[in-house]
């Protein structure tokens, strides 16, 4: 089968794409042959092996998951023998992080806790933006952000997967939403929804004179004691992605921007597919709309990776394998 081969670490332009053996599943594994996938922070991160402390996430020196990729749509074609929940023939989709990566390939082995039956009114493409992105966005905002009507809410990172599903998710809930991105993105966001939006480039939304009731945060550049001066009294700051400084900072010092000014600052961490399946439940007859970047050939995967490092993507960088 083809695959993105990750042998070391450094510019994805180093990728290559090989011929693997196709993997058989074990007792609660699953055999699916993926028709999409995703790029996502962990493959920019994983491939470079940078910041250095990632390393002992995927492997010291050397890449402990030779094919990067962690979500995916496509077709089961064989099942392991205690496999229960699925059989020959479904359609599935996920984020399998919690087991293993291996995505950005034609087939693909992983527990069967990893995959959800795919929605029928959802295309692959389709399906292979959601895990990932909107369960950040919706635990960000929901789970952890405790979203109510009528809130005034600040998505940063509003043109990546994130915060299309965000803005989404947010007027679900009749709340006042500020977009803050750049470039072309910009557009794109006030297509989408967005009640304001800032060009970080312009402007630091951490100076704003506005307070927010909740911020959901996809960059964190930025210090706890900066995201509490633009939150209001007993706001929620709630970050999935950043900078490996701001989040140590978060980390550290968020606890103590609570004790000071009753405000709550605080890093998510993801649980991968939880109320995914809910996703009809969350928008009754109203369609999400999949905001895909896409979809490209397997072959395109080097190009992608830096595309999406560089930021330039709006919503999901998707691919199909049914292009090359």
């Amino acid at each position: 089968m083809k695959a993105i081969l990750l042998k070391k670490y450094g510019p994805p332009t180093d990728l290559q794409v090989g011929e693997v053996p196709k993997p058989e599943p074990t007792d609660r594994q699953v055999l699916v042959k993926i028709h999409a996938t995703a790029i996502n922070d962990y493959d920019w991160s994983m491939v470079r092996g940078r910041p250095v402390l990632y390393q002992l996430l995927y492997g010291v020196g050397k890449p402990k998951h030779p094919i990067p990729g962690m979500e995916l749509s496509g077709t089961i074609e064989a099942v392991g023998d205690k496999v229960t929940q699925h059989q020959v023939g479904d359609a599935v989709f996920g984020d399998t992080s919690d087991f293993s990566f291996g995505t950005l390939a034609e087939y693909i082995c992983v527990h069967e806790n990893a995959l959800l039956k795919k929605p029928a009114h959802l295309s692959f493409e389709e399906a292979a933006s959601l895990p990932h992105a909107y369960g950040l966005a919706y635990q960000g905002l929901v789970d952890k952000g405790q979203i109510t009507k009528g809130m005034k809410v600040l998505i940063n990172g509003a043109g990546g997967g994130v915060g299309t599903f965000g803005i989404q998710i947010a007027k679900l809930y009749n709340a006042e939403v500020t977009g803050v991105d750049t470039g072309e993105k910009l557009n794109r966001l006030k297509t989408l929804g967005f009640d304001h939006i800032i060009d970080y480039k312009q402007q630091d939304f951490t100076q704003l004179a506005t307070q927010f009731d909740l911020i959901l945060d996809a960059k964190s550049t930025h210090g706890p004691f900066a995201y509490a001066r633009v939150l209001k009294p007993v706001g929620r700051y709630v970050t999935v992605g950043g900078t490996v400084g701001a989040l140590l900072r978060i980390a550290l010092f968020g606890s103590l921007v609570k004790w000071l000014h009753k405000k709550h600052v605080e890093i998510l961490a993801l649980k991968p597919n939880k109320d995914i399946d809910k996703i009809d439940q969350h928008f009754g007859e109203k369609k999400l709309d999949c905001v895909i970047d896409g979809p490209y050939p397997l072959s395109e995967t080097p190009r992608l990776i830096q595309y999406f490092g560089e930021g330039r993507h709006t919503g999901k960088i998707i691919i199909s394998m049914n292009m090359d």
